[in-house]
């Protein structure tokens, strides 16, 4: 195949690469798209339903992040297992999963559902947006409990090259999820008009159905063995190993996601023009940027095969080819977010003031998401699926907790710059920590294999 700076690339990479990544960027994009429609909507409502959705949203962006972080921790070594073919220790791997995901999720449900006033007042001092925040919260809650199960799982089934089992899954919960959306956000069908309360309920429906089908597919499935004595039965070294390669990973993303929510916070308490646009920003830039999301999940898995069949060299080698490949995808991810930059604003009832906000927003979002996509590969990636990564850890706290968040808290609240200059400077991590990143990657020695045998 000749595509002009692919000259080396191994044959078959691609084909290899797509059937990994199709799936996933189609399972992002039902996802982000669940978002947006709650955000389309919502905003057909009013500005204050969308600022509160988005703000009490919050929490399950925080979710997020944790299942993220937990997913590369979980791919870390049950890929190399699975390339090694080491199925029942892949078994445990899921175990080591739902202890983690169930603590966070139980622990979001709890706050959610007993205090969801408090849990709003640490976005937010408006009172109209703490109130219908907290509906949202209190109604969504049940869905925090049930993602904790359904996530780790469907993880695994990636790290397994099963990788359609999400893509299903998800459609079946977009589906669902409009559906609900429509019907309980603007009481059709007879039902009453719930409004952002009709907003969580359809996600913890959705939620629920998507438990119930991971669940049996479980018990259906013959990848894995089955059974609560195999999965939790989590040998001590299978649990040093995963303390020591695979917990940095997840620490990593917790601690990135709790700084990357401090710019909500900082937005939540500036005004509400800039939290509408915000929250529409945020998903709209999600939304372009799943390809490039997409091959990063991917790229961990192939490369995380790779290396569980001692092909360290071959791995090393396809890393490069799809580096490039990212940073040519997030060039033309930025390109389709400024065509469609000026169709935005119409989506939504917001001010002209929240507009103007957005269109600026999205401007910049048109360069942030190229380093974002390509630190991604880099971090959550290749160091992490090679065995390295601490060094993400390092880098996210250094450049976010004693750079970028001390800069937005600054401008916001000290030099109290206007709003649309603070949200710009919050998009400067990405490019504060990009060439440090580049740097540990040209050093070449972030492969590892990490598989041991357990019997």
């Amino acid at each position: 195949m000749n595509i002009p700076g692919f000259k080396k690339i191994r044959p078959g990479l691609l084909r290899q690469l797509f059937v990994l990544v199709f799936p996933i960027v189609i399972q992002n994009l039902i996802t982000t798209g669940v978002s947006l429609v709650d955000v389309v909507m919502l905003g057909r409502l009013d500005q204050s339903s969308l600022s509160a959705a988005s703000l009490a949203g919050q929490v399950m962006f925080l979710l997020n992040i944790v299942y993220f972080g937990l997913s590369s921790a979980v791919t870390i070594l049950a890929s190399q297992y699975w390339g090694k073919r080491d199925r029942e220790t892949v078994a445990k791997i899921l175990g080591l999963g739902l202890y983690i995901g169930m603590f966070f999720s139980t622990l979001a449900f709890a706050l959610a559902l007993i205090c969801p006033t408090a849990v709003m007042r640490i976005w937010t001092n408006d009172p109209e947006l703490v109130t219908e925040g907290a509906k949202y919260l209190r109604y969504a809650a049940f869905s925090y409990f049930f993602a904790g199960i359904t996530q780790p799982y469907l993880s695994l089934m990636k790290s397994c090259e099963r990788v359609k089992l999400s893509m299903l899954v998800s459609s079946l919960t977009l589906f669902i999820n409009i559906s609900l959306n429509a019907v309980l956000i603007f009481g059709l069908l007879g039902m009453p008009r719930l409004g952002i309360i009709g907003a969580a309920v359809a996600t913890s429906i959705s939620r629920f159905i998507e438990f119930v089908i991971c669940a049996v597919d479980y018990f259906r499935q013959s990848l894995i063995p089955r059974g609560f004595k195999v999965t939790f039965a989590i040998p001590r070294v299978l649990a040093g190993d995963f303390a020591r390669y695979s917990l940095p990973a997840f620490l990593n993303d917790a601690i990135w996601g709790l700084a990357f929510n401090m710019n909500s916070i900082v937005m939540g308490h500036l005004n509400s023009d800039i939290v509408a646009a915000n929250s529409m920003v945020t998903v709209v830039r999600d939304f372009v940027s799943v390809t490039g999301f997409g091959i990063s999940a991917g790229a961990s898995i192939l490369l995380g095969i790779e290396i569980g069949e001692h092909k360290e060299e071959q791995a090393r080698s396809d890393a490069a080819s799809i580096l490039k490949l990212t940073f040519l995808v997030g060039i033309l991810q930025g390109l389709v977010l400024l065509v469609i930059t000026p169709f935005i604003p119409p989506l939504a009832k917001i001010s002209d003031t929240a507009k103007q906000y957005l269109v600026i927003m999205l401007l910049i979002s048109t360069v942030y998401q190229i380093g974002q996509i390509v630190n991604t590969l880099l971090i959550a990636a290749l160091f992490r699926c090679g065995g390295d990564s601490r060094y993400g850890l390092i880098l996210d706290i250094v450049t976010m907790w004693f750079v970028a968040v001390p800069l937005g808290l600054v401008s916001a609240f000290v030099l109290k710059l206007p709003p649309i200059i603070v949200y710009a400077i919050t998009c400067t991590d990405e490019f504060i920590k990009m060439p440090f990143a580049l740097h540990h990657y040209k050093k070449k020695n972030w492969i590892k294999n990490l598989t041991r045998e357990m019997n």
